[in-house]
């Protein structure tokens, strides 16, 4: 009897695969990315297989009930163009429901989620290279690990910026030390930026980095930065914030990779004057 082609919800483990693809696809995901992404929403990532055999997969990670980001949609290369993609999507379109749904899109693949009634709302710009670890004097003493006693002013900050509370993903994302460093500026109701710093297959990427100013977005910087220890780092960018476009540059790093946010439905007010880097390409 031949086997069909059924999409499900991930079971344990098959993230850890997804990421693997994006690996292969180049998209240079950390090298421990999963449990956070997990705790995002467990039942939002979606595999495609054919009987037990996976083929390809696509994460609709919901925050709350207004907003929901589309990620990590591929298909094995074996297995194109058979009909399986539109499948995938279907079934993380139903998954949002009436949700707002970002996406993080590659030039290329644009004009198709255009004619799934997603609209551009700004271009990201990947500034990678070996950084300069700027010398930020006593800035640097405002800058701190973020503890367990930090978290919780730390998300409701994160929630002015980022459009919807993700309180199990950030405490995963920020209050594991061994798995990544994120750094804070503030306290209580006076955070003033936070960013997290996190090893990837290729150097290191930094994501989110959040700040309220661009001089506390630079004092955040040096400090992850020189977690980095002179490889590779990344920084997804929004083209629109000229002060964050202007920092990256003057830490050595230059453009490398475009995508377009783009938002089906109204886009959410985001103060992208604060946003010196977006969190992921997979998350939002």
């Amino acid at each position: 009897m031949k086997s069909t082609f059924a999409v499900r919800t991930m079971r344990a483990g098959e993230l850890e695969l997804a990421l693997e693809w994006a690996r292969q696809e180049g998209w240079n995901p950390g090298v421990d990315d999963a449990p956070a992404f997990w705790e995002a929403d467990p039942s939002g990532f979606l595999i495609g297989a054919i009987g037990e055999v996976p083929v390809g997969c696509i994460s609709v990670v919901r925050y709350g009930e207004t907003f929901a980001f589309l990620g990590l949609y591929m298909l094995h290369p074996e297995f194109r163009g058979r009909g399986y993609g539109k499948q995938l999507w279907n079934r993380g379109m139903a998954l949002a429901g009436n949700r707002i749904i970002g996406l993080d899109g590659v030039v290329a693949q644009q004009e198709n989620y255009r004619r799934y009634g997603f609209e551009t709302a700004y271009r990201t710009l990947r500034y990678g290279g070996i950084p300069q670890v700027p010398d930020v004097g006593e800035q640097a003493r405002q800058v701190v690990p973020v503890t367990d006693g930090k978290l919780d002013a730390l998300v409701h900050y994160d929630a002015e910026i980022f459009p919807g509370l993700r309180y199990s993903f950030i405490r995963a994302w920020c209050g594991t030390p061994e798995r990544r460093r994120s750094f804070i500026v503030g306290g209580g109701s006076r955070v003033r930026g936070y960013g997290t710093i996190r090893r990837c297959f290729e150097g290191y990427k930094i994501g989110p980095l959040f700040a309220n100013k661009p001089e506390v977005a630079l004092a955040l910087l040096g400090k992850l930065l020189a977690e980095a220890k002179g490889a590779p780092v990344y920084l997804d960018v929004p083209a629109d914030n000229l002060p964050a476009i202007k920092l990256a540059e003057e830490c050595g790093l230059s453009p490398v990779f475009e995508t377009a946010r783009m938002y089906r439905g109204k886009a959410p007010e985001m103060p992208l004057d604060r946003v010196f880097g977006i969190t992921t390409l997979e998350l939002g």
